[in-house]
């Protein structure tokens, strides 16, 4: 007996859209999807998807459309996304912190054929774009009532409540992700249905979820916390949605709920364990605490194992291989053994993982080398960038951009990067980004941006910026200039005004040399 028909061929690999229908499918009485405005059931879940999908489809919305998604964590905005994929549409997660130019340009980037947002959290920003939303071809389409768009959720409660996906394909398009790059420029990165189920799967395969799963999702669902959904839905869990990361909503919703597992990021994790309340609150129905997104201090990943007790679980992977390229084990996290801590795990299954040089030849055992990965979770390439695709997947493999070394039982540890980006709380901030609006100021003659540790946030951005002749830096009306063009993720927590910057042999700005003296005992260049 099947979970319903299918929406493939049988010997192509299985669709994202197809592990979707089969969570929803298996939808019973049991709580499904919770937030602090609804409850519903599997049954429901099922309903409130199959009438957005229906709604989506109606409005010519399905296979070749792309739909952007905005807004903060809620039941309705899971249910959009995943009436997405019922609707055969590409979708794509934006940031809802980000400022309206951004938003602006990523629709442009993406050629949104809609937009589909919370107005609750993002009405205000959508309102300023509405016009060149429209003009650039991009319907509006609101979860809730707006006055610039169509309210999908009006909508769709007059569609029949039956699913009725529209055939797609393995090789079919899924999402689209946002990734940067040494140009400054965000990237669109185009993942398959075959990429996204191969995902899907292999969290289901290899993670480490509990027998009775009760998930706590604090993270946003447009990134990472929303690509576990399917998982979860398929192995019968419950999702409690919370609006944001806060430790004492999270310590009473564990409690309470009985939560078994949540996914956490780095950052998360250090105000977790920081927390006065930590300490007394009743943890013990938690078995399962997933995180990645950033590096980790082992030191604290040790602190953490010591005080939540055998329950943590590291994924590592990056938006062009998504989430599933290595996992750190429960298992795998030996108390006290910093070297182990230090780990992102070994690769999952269905998956090559290897360790190349420059010239896309593995380095010799125990030798640094870029960690490159080939199989089925492999993006299909950055939207209408074919030299930077092919930059990427040159030499047959996707380059990750991230330096790691081996050990003789396969256990990788990361000790640097490649790329020049960094990773703060979770989020990849590329300093290019930063350094555009620091050189538009005209009282700064050049600037420089990198990432220097910081044991909240893993690694911290930090600027470096030369006054122009005759004219006073004001630092602080820099972070503020900034945090208007890129958000609070891209403002700088330090800004230092230096009188030049050191350069490298053929002039450019010698980055090496300013991150030297923020990582003087540093083991490995990440934190």
């Amino acid at each position: 007996m099947t979970d319903g028909p299918g929406t493939a061929s049988p010997d192509r690999w299985p669709t994202q859209q197809q592990l979707v229908l089969t969570g929803l499918r298996r939808g019973t009485d049991r709580p499904a999807l919770v937030d602090d405005q609804v409850t519903w059931s599997g049954v429901e879940l099922r309903q409130h998807v199959a009438r957005q999908a229906r709604a989506l489809t109606g409005l010519g919305l399905g296979p070749g459309s792309r739909i952007g998604l905005l807004g903060a964590n809620s039941a309705d905005f899971a249910a959009a996304q995943l009436a997405c994929v019922v609707a055969g549409a590409t979708y794509s997660g934006l940031h809802q912190l980000a400022p309206a130019d951004e938003l602006r340009s990523s629709l442009g980037t993406l050629r949104a054929d809609a937009l589909i947002f919370d107005p609750a959290t993002t009405g205000e920003t959508v309102s300023v774009i509405a016009a060149d939303a429209v003009a650039l071809g991009c319907r509006l389409l609101s979860l809730g009532p707006h006055p610039d768009a169509v309210d999908l959720l009006a909508r769709a409660a007059a569609e029949p409540a039956e699913l009725a996906p529209v055939t797609v394909g393995d090789a079919d398009p899924c999402s689209i992700s946002w990734s940067g790059g040494t140009t400054g420029r965000s990237k669109g990165v185009l993942r398959s249905q075959r990429a996204i189920a191969c995902m899907t799967m292999l969290m289901l395969a290899e993670w480490d979820w509990p027998r009775e799963l009760r998930f706590v999702a604090v993270g946003p669902l447009s990134h990472a916390t929303g690509s576990m959904v399917t998982a979860i839905l398929v192995r019968g869990g419950t999702i409690y949605v919370r609006p944001r990361f806060d430790v004492d909503d999270l310590l009473e919703t564990v409690a309470t709920r009985r939560a078994t597992a949540t996914f956490l990021v780095p950052t998360m994790i250090y105000r977790l364990l920081d927390h006065p309340a930590t300490a007394a609150a009743d943890l013990s129905s938690l078995e399962l605490v997933i995180y990645g997104a950033s590096p980790i201090s082992p030191t604290r990943l040790n602190e953490a194992l010591h005080r939540l007790g055998p329950v943590l679980m590291q994924l590592y992977g990056q938006v062009e291989a998504p989430n599933t390229i290595t996992a750190l084990k429960v298992t795998d996290h030996v108390p006290d053994d910093l070297e182990r801590l230090a780990s992102c795990g070994r690769p999952l299954a269905g998956l090559e993982v290897a360790l190349l040089d420059p010239d896309g030849r593995e380095v010799a055992p125990g030798a640094v080398g870029e960690v490159c990965v080939r199989g089925p979770l492999v993006m299909d390439g950055y939207i209408d960038e074919p030299e930077a695709t092919a930059e990427a997947l040159r030499h047959g493999w996707l380059h990750t951009g991230d330096l790691g070394v081996a050990d003789g039982d396969g256990y990788l540890t990361l000790v640097d990067r490649a790329k020049d980006m960094i990773v703060t709380g979770g989020f990849n901030v590329y300093p290019r980004e930063v350094e555009d609006v620091l050189a538009a100021d005209p009282t700064v003659a050049a600037a420089a941006v990198i990432g220097v540790p910081d044991d909240d946030w893993g690694e911290a951005v930090a600027a470096y910026v030369v006054p122009s002749p005759d004219a006073a830096v004001d630092p602080e009306a820099l972070r503020s200039m900034v945090r208007s063009a890129k958000g609070p993720v891209h403002t700088p927590k330090q800004i230092y005004v230096v009188d030049a910057l050191p350069v490298t042999a053929i002039g450019k700005p010698d980055k090496k040399a300013l991150r030297a003296a923020h990582w003087p005992d540093q083991a490995r260049g990440i934190h």
